[in-house]
C-alpha cells in the first residue's frame, strides 16, 4: 500500500504537487466499541450541534434555567448513543426531546415576547428546527437499515438529490452566514463553496444501492467542505454503471501529505495539516467509507496532493442479482 504518484494528468500540474494515489488495503482492526462509535458518529456530530444552539438561547437569554428538560434529554440522548447503537428506544427518546424543547421554548416566548423577535433567537429556534428534520430523516435511514443490514435497496434519484441538498442546505444554514453553497459557477462569490453534485444510474430514475452510501457520501462531502476554505470547489458523484456503484467525492482544498494517505483511514486519526480545523466530528468519516467498501465487497482509493485537494473513490460491485 506504498503511495505512488497517480498517473492521470491533475492539479499536480501546477507545480504544488505532487499528486499521490493509493488503494487502501491494509485491515482495520476496530473494537466493538470501536465500531459502534462509527456507525453513530453523524448522530453524535448532528446531535451537538443540537445541544450548541441550545445552550446558545440559554446564554442569549442570560437564564439557565430554560430548556432545562430539553437540554437534559438531549445530553442523555448524547450519553447513550457513546455507549450503544442507536435503536428504536433511543428514536422515540428523540421525538421527546423534541416535543419538550418546542413546549418549553413556548413557554419562554410567552413570558418574554421580545426574545420572539431577537434576530440571533430566531436563527437558532429555525436552525434547531433544521436539526431535528435532519435527525428524523437519519433515524427513518438507521431504521430500515437495522432491519436489513446487507440490503440493497432502490431509491428513486430525484427524491435523493433532494435529501443531498436538504443536508447542504443544513450544513450552510449552521454556518450562521460565515459561507454559502451555491451549484452554479455564475453565481460563486469569494466566500461561497461551489458543489457539483450528480447521481445516475443505467435504470434511469431509480438506483439501486445500500443505503447506508447516503451516509457515507454525506460523510465525505462535511470533510470536503471542512477541509476547504470558503471559495473552494467540492466535485460529488453517484453511479451506477450495470456492473459497480461508484462513489467519488473531490476538494480542492488543504490535501492530505502523502506519507498520511494510507493512515487516514484509521479509527480518529486526522492528517498533520487539518488539527487546527475545528470540528464537532470524531474523525470517523473516512473510516466508516472504507468500512462500508469492505462490507459489500468494494475497493476504496485516496488521491491527493498537499494545498491541491483529495478524491475519495469508491466502487463496489453489483449484486449478481442485481445484473441484467
Amino acid at each position: 500500500m506504498s503511495p505512488h504518484p497517480a498517473n492521470s494528468p491533475g492539479p499536480g500540474a501546477s507545480g504544488l504537487g505532487p499528486v499521490v494515489e493509493i488503494e487502501i488495503t491494509e485491515p482495520l482492526d476496530l473494537t466493538n466499541q470501536q465500531l459502534g462509535l462509527v456507525d453513530m458518529h453523524t448522530f453524535l456530530n448532528i446531535l451537538n450541534v443540537l445541544l450548541g444552539e441550545m445552550y446558545l438561547i440559554t446564554m442569549s437569554v442570560e437564564d439557565e434555567l430554560i430548556l432545562t428538560r430539553s437540554l437534559a434529554l438531549a445530553e442523555e440522548l448524547r450519553r447513550q448513543l457513546d455507549a450503544r447503537r442507536f435503536d428504536q428506544e433511543l428514536a422515540d427518546q428523540l421525538d421527546a426531546t423534541e416535543r419538550v424543547f418546542k413546549s418549553e421554548m413556548e413557554q419562554v416566548l410567552e413570558a418574554r415576547p421580545a426574545l420572539g423577535t431577537d434576530p440571533e433567537i430566531e436563527f437558532s429556534v429555525k436552525n434547531i428546527d433544521s436539526v431535528f428534520k435532519v435527525l428524523r430523516v437519519r433515524t427513518a435511514e438507521h431504521l430500515e437499515r437495522l432491519r436489513a443490514p446487507d440490503a440493497w435497496v432502490p431509491h428513486d434519484i430525484r427524491a435523493l438529490t433532494d435529501k443531498f441538498l436538504n443536508f447542504l442546505a443544513a450544513v450552510e444554514r449552521n454556518s450562521k452566514g460565515r459561507y454559502h453553497i451555491v451549484f452554479n459557477i455564475a453565481e460563486q462569490e469569494p466566500q461561497d463553496y461551489l458543489v457539483n453534485l450528480r447521481i445516475e444510474s443505467k435504470d434511469g430514475p431509480m438506483i439501486v444501492m445500500p443505503s447506508v452510501l447516503q451516509d457515507v457520501l454525506r460523510d465525505l462531502i462535511a470533510n470536503a467542505r471542512k477541509y476547504t476554505a470558503p471559495g473552494g470547489m467540492i466535485v460529488a458523484g453517484l453511479a451506477d454503471n450495470g456492473a459497480e456503484i461508484r462513489l467519488v467525492v473531490e476538494d480542492n482544498g488543504r490535501g492530505i501529505p502523502p506519507d498520511e494517505l494510507g493512515k487516514v483511514v484509521a479509527f480518529g486519526y486526522r492528517a498533520s495539516n487539518a488539527k487546527d480545523v475545528k470540528t464537532k466530528g470524531g474523525g470517523f468519516g473516512l473510516t466508516k467509507a472504507c468500512l462500508t467498501a469492505r462490507q459489500f465487497g468494494g475497493r476504496m482509493w485516496l488521491r491527493s496532493g498537499l494545498g491541491l485537494g483529495t478524491r475519495v473513490t469508491i466502487a463496489i460491485p453489483r449484486p449478481i442479482t442485481h445484473n441484467s
